[in-house]
């Protein structure tokens, strides 16, 4: 009789285990398919952009000719400076081999243009050896970026934000700056750990949270530098062997 007590208990440890295990999984796969959302979302976005522009070229080339023609070239220059400004940032936006990183920057331009910051992204690399799944290095950078555009908010005078991508031999680096106000050196250390942060109301302190782990389970580090010029985060995840 205490056998198949006994048996009993196991078989039910066993199965609260895989209960416990499939809800793991789920959670999991739930997590991904919301930022699999978020990107085809995302790329449906940065289509439409790039379709608009498509579309507009005849008709901005037809206005140049006839500026030309009418010998109007100081007109011309300021018709064709911000378009030439938004094609740049597209292009800039779109050099990486990851669809989803393209259009998650094409996504955080527009935020940041609608904010009136001025966001330069350069891209050294196409990123083709990334060891981290996409949607992860989206996550990453989203959070970074976000946090630019947060401390630029009340920032008076220019407001910059930059993005540079880059590689050594061994690892990807992903530099974010901002020349919002500085991040109090009592709260740089601990300002990756949860519920920790610079921003004012409720629902903030995860996002650097989030990176950290994120970085931590994918072989990546993160380093803070704050003072009054300049916060920057710079990102390395190690390449694909």
């Amino acid at each position: 009789m205490r056998g198949v007590l006994y048996f009993c208990l196991m078989v039910v440890v066993i199965l609260m285990i895989c209960l416990i295990w499939m809800l793991l999984l789920y959670e999991k796969m739930r997590r991904q398919y919301e930022n699999l959302s978020i990107s085809y979302q995302q790329l449906q976005n940065m289509n439409e952009t790039l379709r608009s522009q498509r579309h507009d070229y005849l008709n901005h080339m037809q206005i140049v000719y006839g500026m030309l023609e009418l010998q109007e070239y100081e007109e011309l220059h300021g018709y064709l400076e911000p378009i030439y400004t938004s094609m740049m940032k597209t292009g800039k936006a779109i050099r990486t081999s990851i669809p989803a990183v393209n259009a998650l920057l094409m996504a955080k331009l527009g935020e940041a243009e609608k904010e009136g910051i001025d966001f330069y992204i350069e891209v050294k690399s196409d990123l083709k050896k990334l060891r981290i799944e996409p949607w992860e290095l989206c996550k990453v950078l989203s959070n970074l970026i976000d946090n630019a555009i947060t401390a630029l908010h009340d920032k008076m005078g220019e407001r910059k934000l930059v993005l540079d991508i880059s590689e050594s031999k061994e690892a990807y680096v992903f530099a974010v700056s901002n020349n919002g106000a500085p991040i109090p050196k009592e709260k740089q250390t601990a300002i990756f750990l949860p519920g920790v942060t610079t921003k004012q109301g409720d629902g903030h302190g995860m996002g650097l949270f989030i990176v950290s782990n994120v970085l931590k389970a994918n072989q990546g580090s993160i380093r803070l530098q704050s003072d009054e010029e300049e916060t920057l985060f710079v990102v390395q995840i190690q390449k694909e062997v």
